[in-house]
């Protein structure tokens, strides 16, 4: 059977990861890429990030449940099938040797930083991990992200677990005392536009895995355009990955609002 669901495993009230058998894609996936999955003939079509793939027959994915989609395939169980995955997509993400690396991600962007960690850290990189939640009931990835990195700090939102306050703050108080050579983030717009900013004030490199909304994955719908130093660029073929100093993350917000926007006039 296709795109069967191997596994299933709740990570948190609204976050899920599947392992989904797909050897083609098991095979290929490089750290950043996607794919884009439909759940049924009905279903619309989402884009997700690969997650620990096998390079044999299988990969995850980890996502939150935040509409019908997700729903539906938060609501499938262990041989139960995909109809569509389509991948891998987007341009994999460059890893440099023997640096210091910092990777801030917040909610379940932490999934999409963990492959991006883990091959930095073959690469003789030294890992830092930065991660952001609302609260220790929204902490996901925990022991995974202490396998792989050097120094782990978590943060909550209202202090419950770990440090109170926000990731972005531990990372302003890390670079303003340690050499970090590069920052890597995900997760919400905002966490990432303070990121870009904060690295940018004192000359750290920042990449960002930009999530705009995407439809097609293959360049040809336009809907992920973002603008990156004042060119319009493809997330889905162009990136992810983007210089996060170039982002127009002003535009992406306003962007992502209005899709937000319509698709309550279509779903109410």
């Amino acid at each position: 059977m296709a795109n069967k669901v191997l596994s299933k495993r709740k990570l948190s009230p609204a976050v899920y990861q599947l392992k989904i058998e797909k050897p083609t894609i098991a095979r290929k996936a490089s750290p950043g890429q996607f794919v884009v999955i439909r759940v049924d003939e009905k279903g619309e079509r989402i884009p997700l990030t690969i997650y620990s793939p096998d390079r044999k027959k299988s990969f995850s994915l980890v996502f939150l449940v935040a509409g019908l989609t997700t729903r539906k395939l938060a609501s499938l169980n262990p041989g139960d099938c995909l109809l569509d995955v389509l991948g891998p997509l987007g341009r994999p993400s460059e890893i440099p040797r023997n640096k210091t690396l910092v990777f801030l991600g917040g909610g379940v962007g932490i999934a999409e930083i963990l492959p991006l960690a883990e091959a930095a850290k073959e690469a003789g990189n030294k890992i830092i991990i930065i991660a952001g939640f609302r609260s220790q009931k929204y902490v996901i990835l925990e022991e995974e992200m202490r396998t792989l990195s050097d120094s782990l700090f978590i943060t909550t939102d209202d202090g419950s677990y770990g440090r109170r306050g926000f990731n972005t703050e531990v990372l302003k108080e890390m670079l303003s005392k340690e050499k970090i050579d590069l920052v890597y983030t995900c997760g919400p717009v905002l966490m990432m536009q303070k990121a870009a900013e904060i690295t940018k004030t004192l000359g750290v490199g920042c990449i960002a895995s930009l999530n705009a909304l995407m439809v097609d994955g293959t360049g040809m719908c336009g809907s992920c355009r973002v603008l990156v130093g004042g060119k319009v660029k493809l997330c889905c073929v162009d990136g992810p990955d983007f210089d996060a100093h170039q982002v127009d993350f002003s535009d992406l917000i306003n962007r992502q609002n209005r899709f937000r926007e319509e698709e309550k006039m279509v779903y109410g």
